[in-house]
């Protein structure tokens, strides 16, 4: 009969812990906020029509998917579930894809501050609507690099039998030998390096606009020099995630328990926590976003008092 299912897991044996229950009341939060700026980007169209709030509609729906995902995988981890190989192979495809998706739209969010602030007579026409939808094509393909490699060489390495074998759904399951730990340590490296330099890049060119700047230019440039700088940070928290693979590599084979606590802990610092400033950003910083949520806050209200009468009138 195992043979004929895709997961085994041990629920009885492993009850909730209080870490479970701490992660998805975590989870459940930030994907309501999230949820809710995707439902106020989707209510304004004027949001529809400027490059920087598109981007962080695809941050947003990154982020709530990954959320989900990872969440899922945590669980299964921790109820110690045993998945066919190729069906976790299915689950960690979208993960390696979104897990990289954020920190490129953030560097593409970046580099449209830089053109807005330092090119503002080309900012329209590099900026609109249909190079913003070349530019979301990109981020998916640049994305796919990593994800491409590492499973390229897992599937030139691993046998047929091995798919159909059961284990514990991890990224590290990918990595059959040294070497290939190596290659997909040198490619987020790569990754960290051109995303780093494009982020100290565009904060450099900004810093000098903002000095040369004067009155309400000089308030622009610093608002927009303050929200690279938290970009960099909600950068800097990714592409640390981008590094935990290689600590849990180093734990799993000693000690499973201590697996999981070290992928815990990495799931609340580099997982939740990027995740969770997104919203900080553009939903409480930014002034039309902010107000815009405001103004969905009472229509959502009534819309259940509406709801609520009608519930009662139907039952007198």
């Amino acid at each position: 009969m195992a043979d004929n299912n895709s997961l085994i897991c041990v629920f009885l044996q492993r009850p909730l812990t209080d870490r479970v229950i701490t992660v998805q009341i975590l989870v459940i939060i930030f994907f309501c906020i999230n949820m809710l700026l995707i439902v106020t980007f989707l209510k304004k169209e004027c949001f529809h029509a400027s490059t920087r709030y598109i981007l962080f509609f695809v941050i947003l729906l990154s982020d709530s998917f990954l959320l989900l995902m990872s969440d899922i995988l945590l669980i299964l981890t921790n109820f110690k579930c045993s998945l066919q190989v190729w069906l976790c192979l299915i689950i960690s495809l979208f993960v390696f894809l979104y897990s990289i998706v954020t920190p490129v739209t953030l560097t593409a969010m970046t580099l449209e501050r830089y053109v807005a602030i330092c090119m503002p007579l080309r900012h329209g026409q590099l900026c609109c609507i249909r190079s913003t939808m070349y530019c979301i094509l990109i981020i998916h393909g640049l994305s796919s690099g990593p994800c491409i490699v590492i499973l390229s060489m897992f599937f030139a390495s691993a046998s047929l039998s091995f798919y159909k074998q059961y284990t514990i759904c991890s990224v590290e399951l990918f990595i059959l030998y040294r070497w290939q730990d190596h290659v997909r340590s040198a490619v987020h490296q790569f990754y960290f390096l051109i995303m780093s330099i494009t982020i100290v890049f565009s904060y450099v060119k900004i810093m000098k606009v903002a000095k040369a700047a004067s009155g309400e230019n000089k308030k622009s440039t610093k608002k927009g020099l303050r929200t690279v700088v938290l970009h960099a940070f909600q950068l800097l928290l990714c592409l640390l995630q981008l590094w935990t693979p290689f600590i849990q590599t180093a734990v799993l084979p000693t000690d499973f328990d201590l697996y999981r606590n070290v992928r815990y802990f990495n799931y609340i610092l580099f997982n939740i926590a990027p995740r969770c400033l997104s919203p900080l950003i553009y939903g409480l910083r930014d002034e039309a976003f902010f107000l815009a949520l405001k103004n969905l806050m009472p229509a959502l209200s009534c819309s259940e008092k509406r709801k609520c009468n009608s519930m009662h009138n139907a039952h007198t």
